[in-house]
């Protein structure tokens, strides 16, 4: 697998090139939209790292020109910008998944995995592990073809968690991302509690092995049984 790092900081570059090859990815890095350019035209990759603070042609022009060119390859955006306006202005841009800077390399290294298994096409709009399918477009839920109703932060749960297949999510990034909230507060963990505990119950219930697992004083993780 090829991946290109998009990054104008130069010990980051490295060190993301260093953990990929350390992995058996093969790795070419651009510091500027120019040589990503150059790079796109002249090989094939399977994946983009993407950082969006670029000199010159910054990181959200170098994702819609690529769109714009039916380049289909999967991109993960890194970026310290963490507002929602961003995130939806990177995800709206074309790019498949968003990573606020500083971030831990394992999750990289897990989103990279998750999005290499699911490429784009049809998977892009439908969300599959272990019996569980979640239509991006309808909404709807099942498992093993019986149908599953979520509420609408049900939903959005389920979807945060099978993007981030086999990583932890914790409290604070359920409170930032589904919930809005940048200062956790202790009652905010009561409603998240609530939230995941009738998730689960719907999601799980009746099913020889749970997908949702909760890890105890972490978070949670959705992920194929042993």
């Amino acid at each position: 697998m090829r991946i290109l790092i998009v990054e104008d900081e130069e010990k980051l570059a490295l060190a993301l090139k260093e953990s990929l090859e350390f992995e058996r990815y093969a790795v070419e890095i651009a510091h500027t939209g120019e040589e990503a350019f150059f790079l796109v035209n002249e090989r094939q990759f399977d994946l983009i790292v993407l950082d969006l603070m670029l000199p010159g042609r910054d990181g959200i022009y170098v994702l819609s020109t690529l769109r714009r060119l039916k380049l289909q390859t999967p991109v993960i955006i890194l970026t310290a910008k963490d507002t929602v306006e961003d995130r939806v202005l990177g995800l709206d841009s074309g790019g498949d998944d968003y990573l606020v800077k500083p971030f831990a390399v394992p999750e990289l290294l897990a989103r990279i995995r998750a999005l290499l298994r699911r490429g784009r096409g049809e998977n892009a709009t439908t969300l599959r592990l272990a019996g569980l399918e979640v239509d991006l477009l309808t909404r709807s839920v099942a498992r093993d073809d019986r149908p599953i109703e979520l509420t609408t932060k049900e939903f959005e749960i389920i979807e945060y968690l099978l993007r981030r297949e086999g990583t932890i999510v914790t409290r604070e990034m359920l409170a930032r991302d589904i919930w809005k909230v940048s200062a956790r507060a202790v009652p905010l963990d009561n409603v998240i509690d609530v939230h995941m505990a009738r998730l689960r119950k719907k999601i799980d219930q009746g099913f020889a092995f749970p997908i949702v697992q909760t890890i105890r004083g972490v978070g949670f993780i959705a992920r194929e049984p042993d």
